[in-house]
């Protein structure tokens, strides 16, 4: 792939946004990072997490305004806004949890890509914000709908009408961020400590959580209530239950074989 990279080591799957400088979202892009996902899910059975980080000195910062200029007519810039609503909702719809290790900045269409993992971890000075109307536009890749789940509708709206981006440090305070480090090393390094974490569950139940919070997320309370119920009465026939249970009675730790 042009602007993507992708690896798999440990049950973990580290996709890179390479594309120098500011790794501007780009139709381009967006299209590698839909072929990686094809990737992975091919070796899913292999792949318990996913970290995303970008090359150089940006997550992303932003899309593609050269882009923006080659383009005439509202179809295509339509076009262009779906395929990034596509691309961010099967990330935020994926079989394993996505975990952004943000540096730099996620601005704009770096933001909505952000927005769609499951969890973000930021350096203290980065930038994260949606400044579209700055240029006269609006979000176009779900930024709209996504920040305010996170920050609340009046942050959302002060961020976007204002133009201004949070810091790392504030993205943490308003439940944008899980947290916040120093470096751009060390963000990296602490999305691989949770993901290393994740790693040593059973995949069963990786996606019990998954399907499980995205009902939640699609506002499917009432069903998920009760599917939560009948996978907990199902999930202890799995023999990764019986050894987690047998392992924490013996003071030891499980080795589960997902199945």
């Amino acid at each position: 792939m042009e602007t993507v990279s992708i690896k798999t080591e440990q049950k973990i799957a580290w996709m890179t946004l390479n594309s120098p400088p500011a790794n501007a979202l780009s139709s381009t892009l967006l299209h590698d990072i839909d072929r990686a996902l094809d990737m992975i899910e091919k070796n899913i059975d292999n792949v318990k997490v996913m970290i995303v980080h970008g090359e150089g000195r940006f997550f992303s910062a932003g899309a593609d305004i050269k882009e923006f200029t080659t383009l005439e007519h509202a179809e295509q810039f339509e076009q262009l806004g779906r395929l990034g609503q596509k691309v961010f909702n099967r990330m935020e719809n994926f079989q394993v949890p996505i975990i952004a290790a943000i540096h730099g900045a996620a601005l704009g269409g770096g933001l909505e890509l952000a927005l769609a993992c499951h969890m973000r971890f930021v350096t203290e000075d980065a930038k994260l914000g949606l400044p579209e109307l700055s240029l006269g536009i609006i979000p176009g890749f779900a930024g709209t709908q996504r920040l305010p789940e996170l920050v609340g509708s009046p942050k959302a709206y002060e961020m976007m009408l204002t133009s201004e981006p949070l810091t790392g440090k504030e993205a943490h305070v308003y439940g944008l961020a899980n947290n916040y480090v120093k470096t751009d090393e060390d963000v990296v390094a602490k999305a691989h400590d949770v993901a290393k974490k994740i790693a040593t569950k059973s995949k069963l139940t990786i996606t019990d959580i998954m399907e499980l919070v995205g009902l939640y997320k699609r506002g499917d309370g009432k069903i998920g209530f009760e599917e939560e119920a009948i996978r907990f009465g199902k999930v202890f026939m799995n023999e990764d239950a019986k050894e987690g249970i047998a392992a924490f009675i013996e003071k030891r730790k499980p080795t589960f074989t997902d199945e």
